[in-house]
């Protein structure tokens, strides 16, 4: 007789909010910190808000943008996203979500959509909740590979991939990471990174391998990276040292073209930055393209430039990217005018 289990562990809403935007052009004119926010949406037994920002930068293009808010305190561990991207685990009221990317600003403006100066978006919030452990305990476990019957329950794709990769139901591909295996599946790292997406399908030795090895990467690293791969989520951002985390998986994302990840991180250190950080946070902004930080990072340097010389961050700044500190000198005069 085959195992018995269930996988009814969370519980799961979904709600359809049209976001209205009035008065666009004035809206292009935000700065890259202000946002926009809805009115309060409940759904899964929490309120909501969306904010939106035409001036969110990647790419090297404005983009139009959401991110959702958390406005009152979870009482379980509870995770949402829009429209199924950039899923995020809620810990504490006024947390939010990274930034979900809808159309680059001349995209939308080409479309034909603005109509009066005002368009809506249409925005999908699925809330997901873990049922409490006392009632979780109850449920057998399932074989560790094997996945658990679909329950048809509204649960995201972002969780089934999660735990397709936390079983490695079907993998067939290896990742080795510094001695440490990561079973994964070839079509799903193809469809997200396109630098898997060569060694993987392309005209390379890793093609008919089943074991590929990555270097330059720590397997903490990695792993995160990983999950964000399947999931579109970092929990590990949210952690004590998630500013570190960001450091280090910003490169990882550049290196293996996933931009949203890049953001992501992006978002973390921009929130972030202090005197202890800015230094070396400025250097890796420098080193993989993030003008946005590397602004941010120089208004703290410029407020705090005796403080910031004395941290191992700045020796390091000064002998990898020792050029960027050309634009301290505006950023102080701005300061002062």
């Amino acid at each position: 007789m085959g195992a018995s289990f269930s996988s009814n562990l969370t519980d799961a809403a979904r709600a359809v909010h049209m976001f209205k935007i009035n008065g666009y052009s004035a809206t292009r004119a935000m700065a890259r910190t202000d946002s926009l926010p809805s009115r309060r949406l409940p759904v899964g037994g929490y309120h909501w808000e969306l904010r939106y920002t035409a001036s969110l930068i990647a790419d090297s293009n404005h983009w139009v943008a959401l991110k959702l808010v958390l406005l009152a305190a979870p009482t379980a561990t509870t995770s949402a996203a829009v429209d199924g991207h950039v899923s995020h685990a809620f810990k504490r009221a006024g947390e939010s979500s990274a930034w979900v990317l809808i159309l680059r600003r001349s995209a939308l403006e080409a479309s034909g959509a603005i109509v009066d100066d005002a368009f809506t978006v249409e925005c999908t919030i699925t809330v997901i909740t873990e049922i409490p452990d006392n009632v979780a305990a109850a449920a057998p476990a399932a074989p560790a590979n094997v996945l658990p019957p679909f329950s048809g329950r509204g649960l995201s794709l972002s969780h089934h991939l999660g735990e397709l990769l936390r079983r490695g139901t079907g993998a067939d591909v290896t990742l080795v990471v510094s001695g440490k295996c990561f079973p994964a599946h070839r079509a799903i790292l193809a469809s997200r990174s396109p630098v898997f997406m060569a060694s993987l399908f392309g005209d390379i030795k890793e093609k008919s391998s089943r074991s590929v090895e990555i270097r330059d990467i720590e397997p903490q690293v990695f792993g995160a990276m990983l999950g964000f791969i399947y999931t579109d989520s970092v929990p590990e951002l949210d952690q004590q040292d998630g500013v570190v985390v960001a450091q280090h998986l910003l490169a990882a994302a550049d290196m293996c073209g996933l931009d949203g990840l890049k953001i992501m991180c992006e978002e973390k250190l921009i929130a972030g930055a202090t005197v202890e950080t800015a230094a070396t946070t400025l250097a890796l902004a420098e080193q993989h393209g993030c003008p946005r930080l590397k602004a941010r990072c120089v208004e703290v340097v410029a407020a705090n430039l005796d403080a910031v010389m004395a941290t191992e961050g700045y020796k390091h700044l000064m002998a990898s990217s020792p050029l960027v500190m050309n634009d301290l000198p505006r950023a102080v005069r701005g300061r002062k005018s």
